[in-house]
C-alpha cells in the first residue's frame, strides 16, 4: 500500500476513533444521566413509600389507642354499672325484708303511698289494690286516710279494698271506672326513680 494511501486511511481510521469515542461519551453521559435521576426518582420513590408508611403506622396508631380508650371507657362503665345493679339489688332485698315484716315504718310509708296515688287521681270514689298480707297493716287506717285525701284534694272520697295483687310492697290506687290509675307499688316506685337515684348511687359510689 503506497504512502498516500496509509495516509487516507490512518486519516479515515482517526475520523473514525474521534467519532467512536465521541459516541461512546455522549453514551456514557447519558447513561449517567439517566442512572442519576434513576437514582433520584428512586430516592424519592423511597421517602415517599417511607412517608407513607410512617403515615399509616400513625394511623395504626391513633387507631389502636383510640380503641383501648374506648374499650377501658366501655369496661369502666360496665364496671360501674354492675355496682350500681347489685346496690338496686341489695336495696331491693332490703325493701322486700321491711315490706314482709310488721314495721311500723313500712306501715307508715303504705299509708303515704296509698294517701299520696289517691291525691294525684284527685280524689273520688277509689279502689285500692294491695297484696294480701299488707290488708291488715291498712285496713284501719282507711278512714284516715281518706279523710285526708277529701281534705286535701277538696273531693267527696271513698278508699274501698280491691282484688290483691302481686307485688314486693305498696299499692295500685285506681277509679273505681277504671279510667285512671296509679301504681305506687315499690317495683314501680323504684323503676320511676331508677334514673335519678342511678346518677345519686353512681355520685356516692364513685366520687
Amino acid at each position: 500500500m503506497s504512502t498516500g494511501t496509509d495516509k487516507i486511511v490512518s486519516s479515515i481510521m482517526s475520523d473514525a476513533q474521534i467519532k467512536a469515542d465521541s459516541v461512546l461519551r455522549k453514551a456514557e453521559e447519558e447513561s449517567n444521566s439517566v442512572l442519576e435521576q434513576g437514582q433520584k426518582e428512586a430516592l424519592l420513590e423511597k421517602d415517599k413509600i417511607l412517608e407513607d408508611a410512617k403515615k399509616q403506622s400513625n394511623m395504626k396508631y391513633q387507631q389502636l389507642v383510640s380503641e383501648a380508650k374506648m374499650n377501658s371507657r366501655r369496661m369502666e362503665l360496665e364496671a360501674r354499672e354492675e355496682i350500681i345493679e347489685k346496690a338496686f339489688k341489695k336495696a331491693e332485698d332490703k325493701l322486700k325484708e321491711i315490706a314482709s315484716s310488721d314495721a311500723t315504718e313500712y306501715k307508715e310509708s303504705l299509708k303515704n303511698i296509698i294517701k299520696e296515688a289517691a291525691i294525684e287521681i284527685g280524689g273520688g270514689d277509689l279502689l285500692v289494690n294491695l297484696k294480701e298480707s299488707d290488708v291488715a297493716k291498712i285496713k284501719d287506717s282507711i278512714t284516715t286516710i281518706t279523710q285526708e285525701v277529701a281534705q286535701e284534694t277538696g273531693k267527696e272520697t271513698s278508699l274501698e279494698l280491691g282484688e290483691h295483687i302481686k307485688t314486693i310492697g305498696g299499692a295500685v290506687v285506681r277509679t273505681k271506672n277504671g279510667d285512671i290509675e296509679v301504681n305506687n307499688t315499690i317495683e314501680a316506685r323504684m323503676l320511676r326513680f331508677k334514673k335519678d337515684l342511678r346518677s345519686k348511687v353512681a355520685a356516692v359510689l364513685f366520687k
